[in-house]
């Protein structure tokens, strides 16, 4: 198969965000080719065929929203008319290894479709940190492609590791903030950041920007490092189902608001401790898939892909995900799509 051009690619991207976001500007173009950016990936964590090159080790769930009065104040979105909107959910432990373990410090992930009236989409990605491993296309690549594996040791250079960090510290701030954090006892109570900022646009025209975090309504609940050791490498997707069959799996989609003077450009950089926050809606997941398959399996989860009411922030990591994605999709398609 041949590789997509540069500008082809960049054809597609704003053909897709202008289809999605009416109301925004194009985005800048990414200056990434994505079928390098999927390669580098699968060079340095490994190709695992039918797989996604991130998140492959996921569960599909299913669960209805419920948009709050303050949301419509905000955003003309459907999404926030009070009327239950049909989800669709995926529940996965970050990294490219269908086998991860559940009980490590590392990223786990929440992302959503909303499937809207009158033919509408939503889709996000959501981890539970509150910020991105890489602030632009060309820093996530070189990040990657510093972490590749030496053929003859199969371990990453240290020189080379600590050379791009060196020259780019945002790199390290998400793998602090792991370490920093306990093993999240489940999926359902842990904290999900979107991560980027993005606009909601009311019907005056107002836009608000801000940065989204869905917070679990039990609260958060962590595993000491005794306790993750004994839950072992697999217990998150019957976690999951038994705490989803009790009716205890539900978000609070909140909106951290963004004042002016705030850097809303960067995923890297989280809004200033102490923002405002609204309660956008609840979003309550009601049943989790008992195999590996179900909805959620070839969904894209493209952050570009917004209702009309929200729009993208001047994030180039919003942009950049596009191709990459479908870069990545048609290759699981072709390989058979899998992820369990």
């Amino acid at each position: 198969m041949n590789k997509p051009t540069l500008s082809a690619v960049a054809a597609a991207v704003l053909v897709l965000a202008a289809c999605a976001t009416p109301e925004a500007p194009p985005p800048a173009v990414p200056q990434v080719n994505p079928v390098t950016m999927v390669d580098q990936f699968e060079a340095t964590n490994g190709k695992f065929a039918g797989y996604r090159r991130s998140g492959a080790k996921g569960i599909c769930a299913t669960g209805e929203f419920i948009g709050s009065a303050d949301a419509r104040g905000l955003s003309t979105a459907t999404v926030f008319s009070g009327a239950k909107i049909p989800v669709v959910a995926r529940f996965s432990v970050g990294g490219a290894n269908p086998k991860a373990a559940d009980n490590g410090k590392s990223q786990r992930n929440m992302a959503l479709q909303f499937r809207l009236p009158g033919g509408e989409t939503w889709l996000m990605g959501n981890i539970n940190s509150p910020v991105f491993g890489a602030s632009s296309p060309e820093q996530m690549l070189g990040r990657v492609a510093s972490l590749q594996p030496d053929p003859a040791t199969k371990a990453p250079d240290p020189a080379k590791v600590k050379a791009f960090a060196d020259a780019n510290p945002e790199v390290l701030l998400q793998g602090r903030y792991f370490a920093s954090q306990p093993v999240p006892a489940s999926f359902g109570t842990v904290n999900y950041w979107g991560v980027h900022a993005f606009g909601f646009v009311n019907a005056k025209g107002d836009k608000q920007f801000g940065k989204w975090i869905f917070e679990p309504v039990g609260g958060v609940q962590g595993l000491t490092d005794d306790e993750a050791k004994a839950k072992g490498g697999t217990f998150l997707f019957d976690d999951l189902r038994a705490r989803v069959k009790d009716g205890k799996v539900a978000f609070n989609f909140n909106l951290e608001l963004a004042q002016p003077g705030d850097r809303i450009d960067s995923a890297t950089t989280p809004l200033p401790e102490g923002r405002r926050k609204v309660t956008l809606g609840a979003l309550r997941i009601t049943g989790v898939s008992e195999d590996a398959g179900g909805e959620c399996l070839t969904i894209n989860f493209d952050p570009n892909v917004m209702p009309k009411g929200v729009l993208p922030s001047a994030d180039p990591m919003i942009a950049a995900r596009a191709a990459p994605y479908a870069v990545s999709l048609g290759r699981r398609l072709t390989e058979g799509a899998k992820q369990q």
